[in-house]
């Protein structure tokens, strides 16, 4: 594929108090913009929300740790029963640093290593087919060349840094942005107690006291696919699969901090996804200007939002997109054409639309 082809994700969702991601004080991120406070929930900490759905849904994921040694050790081990614990650390261990990857006296990387199951597999296999501890120029290019391939879907979308050998980076092919309120926000605490259950008659106050800062909020989620770094990462077919599931985890995951204190676990609102040729556009400029409102945010964000979609075509400096599609709560009317009832016809639309636009693609080459 020659042509850009790229997806943005325009979300906005309302969250009750709570505080889901937190800072090094434990109150929740906030960023400045507009010139007030808003509500922030980091990349970061959606990412991992959306890597967990993943594994409760059984969508490929791979393993972010530092004991891909061990890993590699016990699948071998596995595979190849005569093998004993010792030998197998001893040639995982020389499998990686073949690969340039710093192994510590412990048996672990320097640094959180993203490895998917299929690496893994064909890695254990090239070694026990391998009959010396040792490898040379050629088998280390080959070792190089199973860890660039059979990425897992999250390995895929959010890529790997490998900083001791750049040689094993992996290109995001999906960025996510902070999510910010659509509006300012003023920080609240809960002060509470606790009493002991056992605590004789004749005592008083509580055995334990302290406070939660939180906040509630309209945010404005967004995100980002680059369609080509995807197939180029997993290929066609497993590309297609792949946003499909991505846009579901992306839509119906919530980072868990604070959850069995607020239980605020929301759905979106509204969602616009648009596949363009171009460029990606966030239209958190929307938000800029921070809402006002006495009476709720959402409708007045949808109203900012859809504006400023319109606002970026009418600018001309992004082509027309080859889709634009609106999922939304009744509650909030939209303005735009291209409107879906439920989150399946969403997804078969966005499917849809990318298969043709692959499709195409492969005619003209």
């Amino acid at each position: 594929m020659n042509k850009n082809l790229y997806i943005d994700l325009n979300v906005l969702q309302t969250v009750p108090s709570s505080n889901i991601n937190r800072d090094d004080t434990g109150a929740p991120k906030t960023a400045l913009y507009g010139g007030v406070t808003r509500a922030r929930v980091s990349s970061q900490s959606w990412k991992s929300a959306i890597r967990k759905t993943f594994k409760k849904e059984n969508i490929g994921t791979g393993f972010r740790t530092k004991e891909a040694v061990r890993l590699l050790a016990e699948k071998l081990m596995s595979i190849s029963p005569s093998l004993n614990e010792e030998s197998a650390f001893k040639k995982s261990a020389e499998v990686f640093k073949a690969a340039g990857i710093k192994v510590n006296k412990d048996g672990e990387t320097g640094a959180l290593l993203l490895v998917s199951p299929g690496q893994l597999e064909k890695l254990s296999q090239y070694v026990v087919n391998h009959t010396s501890d040792k490898f040379d120029k050629n088998e280390t290019k080959e070792i190089k060349k199973v860890l660039k391939s059979d990425n897992s879907l999250d390995l895929a979308i959010f890529g790997r840094m490998v900083a001791d050998n750049p040689e094993l980076n992996v290109d995001a092919a999906v960025q996510v942005a902070h999510a910010i309120s659509t509006h300012e926000i003023v920080p609240e605490f809960d002060y509470y107690t606790a009493l002991d259950d056992l605590q004789s008659k004749d005592s008083s106050g509580a055995a334990m006291l302290g406070t939660i800062e939180f906040n509630s909020a309209t945010l404005y989620r967004y995100a980002n696919v680059n369609v080509n770094e995807l197939v180029r990462n997993l290929g066609e077919v497993d590309t297609i699969q792949g946003i499909s599931a991505f846009i579901k985890a992306f839509l119906l995951s919530m980072p868990t901090g604070k959850q069995n204190t607020f239980a605020n676990k929301t759905l979106p609102n509204y969602v616009m996804i648009t596949i363009r040729t171009d460029t990606p556009v966030n239209l958190v400029s929307a938000f800029e200007d921070p809402i006002k409102s006495n009476h709720g945010y959402v409708e007045k964000s949808v109203q900012g939002l859809e504006d400023e979609y319109q606002a970026a075509q009418k600018s001309g400096l992004v082509a027309e997109p080859i889709l634009n599609t609106v999922l939304s709560n009744k509650k909030y009317k939209s303005q735009l054409d291209g409107q879906v009832a439920n989150l399946t016809e969403l997804l078969e639309k966005v499917t849809e639309t990318l298969t043709e636009a692959v499709q195409d693609e492969n005619t003209n080459d």
